[in-house]
């Protein structure tokens, strides 16, 4: 893969994040048959792409491996399951907006559960992220469906962060691939029995949307992600998928007409300026530390 391609496949990967919200609102399912589905065909892509497409190893997973991946996988879950009743409460722009919002729950909850000190630079990224969240929320009435739509996004951001640093813990041991092939057989084992009695009355049609979000917004995402960062800089990936929100706020609005208003977008401008300081930051640090012995 050149450099030209893999900052194309970025794009597209960067794209088919982006749209997530889209496919769940055009399944007219619940958010477990929807979670359930997205995994179950994502699991299908992931295995397709190790077996002809990735050239890595995989890892016999000890004990800790394993339960270091539930844990993952009951994360995920859960972020999806509340990103997906936020899209359905509050639409689209509303809810990605409030998942957003995850860098800076990494800032303070790294600071927390690794002890490492909170800078300055990472207090303004915070303190971004707030205004931002402050003026994407329409009104301040939790009876409201924007508002408790927007708070469903922000619980999803925050089981997003707590996912990627459980991810953290154990990142290095596991392969990408491996590593979310089997996080997203534990998503479908966990939703399968809250799914199931609803599976039969699922129509074509949004077994159609369902598929698309688990191949082409889960699987196939993910693959051109790992694929990209053999060749692209981390500094360079983090901007470029600062940009996911921008695809699927612009995708909602020009199918669903959900325009967003002059503050939303003011809001928005901030959250993705936090996260693309976000994604600098992080690698930033990671290019100052020494480089391992081989």
């Amino acid at each position: 893969m050149t450099p030209r391609s893999a900052l194309g496949a970025l794009h597209i990967g960067a794209l088919m994040f982006g749209l997530t919200g889209v496919f769940g609102k055009l399944a007219a399912a619940s958010p477990a048959i929807i979670v359930f589905g997205r995994a179950a065909f994502a699991v299908l892509a992931l295995a397709v792409f190790a077996r002809f497409a990735s050239n890595t190893t995989w890892k016999r997973l000890a004990l800790r491996d394993w339960r270091r991946l539930v844990i993952s996988g009951v994360l995920l879950a859960a972020h999806w399951v509340t990103f997906f009743i936020a899209v359905k409460v509050a639409g689209v722009a509303v809810a990605t907006l409030g998942f957003t919002a995850f860098p800076a729950f990494t800032v303070i909850l790294e600071g927390l559960i690794f002890r490492e000190r909170i800078r300055a630079n990472e207090v303004l990224l915070v303190a971004l992220v707030t205004v931002g969240l402050v003026l994407v929320t329409p009104d301040f009435n939790l009876a409201s469906e924007a508002t408790g739509g927007l708070l469903w996004g922000i619980v999803s951001g925050l089981l997003f962060s707590l996912l990627s640093l459980n991810n953290r813990a154990s990142s290095g041991r596991i392969p990408a691939v491996q590593a979310a092939l089997c996080q997203n057989l534990v998503v479908a084992a966990c939703l399968l029995p809250v799914a199931a009695p609803g599976l039969a009355e699922v129509r074509a049609l949004d077994w159609l949307w369902i598929g698309l979000l688990g191949v082409f917004c889960t699987g196939l995402a993910h693959s051109l992600f790992v694929a990209s960062l053999a060749v692209i800089k981390a500094r360079t990936a983090s901007v470029v998928f600062a940009m996911e929100p921008v695809y699927g706020i612009t995708v909602a609005w020009l199918l669903f007409a959900e325009t967003p208003t002059l503050r939303m977008l003011m809001g928005g401008a901030l959250i993705i300026v936090a996260i693309v300081l976000s994604g600098l930051m992080g690698s930033a640090s990671q290019a100052k530390q020494p480089a391992a012995s081989a």
